[in-house]
C-alpha cells in the first residue's frame, strides 16, 4: 500500500525577548504515485484545528495517481516544531509558514497546476491566503475544497471546542485512546467503521517518555483559541466582516462541503457563500457534523471528482 514521505521546511522563527534565533520546522508528508517527483501539479490539504496532516491518508492515496499531495503538519501539531510563543498560533503565522511550503516546493519543481483542500481551520488559512491579493503564491490556487468552514464561525461550536482542546490526557493504548476521542468529539464525524476511527486515530498520537500514549500537539494551541471564544459580540461582528471580505476576493472555483449536522458552518452561511464571493457549489452529507473527515467513499469521491473530473485530461 502507498505511504507518504515525511519532509520539511524551515519557517520563520519569532523568538521570545531574551531567546537567540533559531531554524523552526514545519513538517509534511507528500504522496505520489505517478513515479513523476517533478510532477507540475500539486494539491495542498490542510487540516483542522487539532488534528494533523495524516488526517487525508484515504484522500490522498485516491488523488496521488495525478498530482503530487502535499498535507503539512501546521505548527504545533504532528510532526512540527512547537512555537515558543502561543500567541503564534494564529492564522497570519500559518499563512506565512504554508507560503514558505509553498516557495520550497516550486523550487523543487515548477508548479504549474495548484489545488487547495482546506478542512476547518484549513480552510481558514485558505482565506487568509487567497483572500488577500498580492500574496506571493507560486500560481494562483484554480480549485479550493472549503470543507465544513466559512466567514461564520458558530459561537456553539467555539464553546464545544474549547471544551477540549488543549487537555492532554493520558492512555495505555490506541483502542483506549479511539474510545475516548469517540467520546468526546466522533459523534460528530459521522459514521465510520471501527478500523476508519482507528486509522484516523493512530497519528493523533505520540508516546510519552513515561510511557503510554497523549495526543499529538501542543497544548498552547489552545491559548489564542480561548482568547478568540472570549470575544465580545463587536469584535466578532468585526471578525465575521473581515473574513467575507477575505471571501469576496477568492477567485479559485470552490466547492463547499458541509455537515448537515454541522454546529460550526450553519446553513445559513452556507447558502450565503453559494451566492457571494466564488459562489461556491454547496455539498452537504447527511447524518455527519463538524466536520466530514473525508474517509468514507463517498465523501473522497465528491472531493475527486471536483478536483480532476473525468471529462477533463488527467
Amino acid at each position: 500500500m502507498l505511504k507518504p514521505t515525511l519532509n520539511y521546511v524551515p519557517c520563520p522563527w519569532a523568538a521570545p525577548a531574551g531567546q537567540s534565533e533559531a531554524v523552526r520546522r514545519m513538517a509534511y508528508w507528500e504522496w505520489n504515485a505517478t513515479g513523476n517527483l517533478h510532477h507540475p501539479h500539486v494539491v495542498l490539504c490542510v487540516h483542522g484545528l487539532a488534528r494533523q496532516g495524516r488526517d487525508f491518508d484515504v484522500l490522498a492515496r485516491t488523488l496521488s495517481p495525478y498530482a503530487r499531495i502535499i498535507c503539512p503538519d501546521v505548527a504545533g501539531r504532528g510532526q512540527s516544531d512547537w512555537l515558543a510563543d502561543p500567541q503564534g498560533y494564529q492564522i497570519p503565522l500559518y499563512v506565512a509558514d504554508i507560503l514558505g511550503l509553498l516557495a520550497q516546493l516550486h523550487q523543487q519543481a515548477p508548479i504549474t497546476t495548484l489545488d487547495w483542500v482546506g478542512t476547518s481551520m484549513g480552510g481558514l488559512i485558505a482565506l487568509g491566503l487567497l483572500g488577500q491579493p498580492g500574496l506571493p503564491l507560486p500560481v494562483p490556487v484554480r480549485r479550493l475544497v472549503l470543507n465544513d468552514v466559512g466567514p461564520v464561525i458558530e459561537w456553539e461550536a467555539l464553546t464545544r471546542i474549547g471544551e477540549y482542546v488543549g487537555q492532554m490526557e493520558q492512555f495505555d493504548s490506541l483502542e483506549q485512546a479511539a474510545d475516548a476521542l469517540w467520546g468526546i468529539s466522533g459523534s460528530h464525524f459521522g459514521p465510520h467503521t471501527r478500523q476508519q476511527w482507528l486509522d484516523l486515530c493512530a497519528p493523533q498520537l505520540r508516546p510519552r517518555p513515561e510511557g503510554g500514549l497523549t495526543l499529538h500537539y501542543d497544548p498552547a494551541i489552545a491559548v489564542p483559541f480561548r482568547t478568540l471564544a472570549q470575544a465580545t459580540p463587536e469584535m466578532a461582528q468585526a471578525g465575521e466582516a473581515a473574513m467575507w471580505q477575505l471571501y469576496e476576493h477568492i477567485t479559485a472555483q470552490t466547492l463547499l462541503l458541509r455537515g448537515a449536522q454541522s454546529d460550526l458552518l450553519s446553513s445559513a452561511t452556507a447558502a450565503a457563500m453559494t451566492q457571494r464571493g466564488p459562489q461556491a457549489r454547496l455539498v452537504e452529507f447527511d447524518n455527519v457534523g463538524h466536520a466530514p473527515t473525508l474517509v468514507v467513499a463517498e465523501q473522497v469521491a465528491v472531493v475527486s471528482d471536483f478536483l480532476f473530473p473525468a471529462d477533463e485530461p488527467r
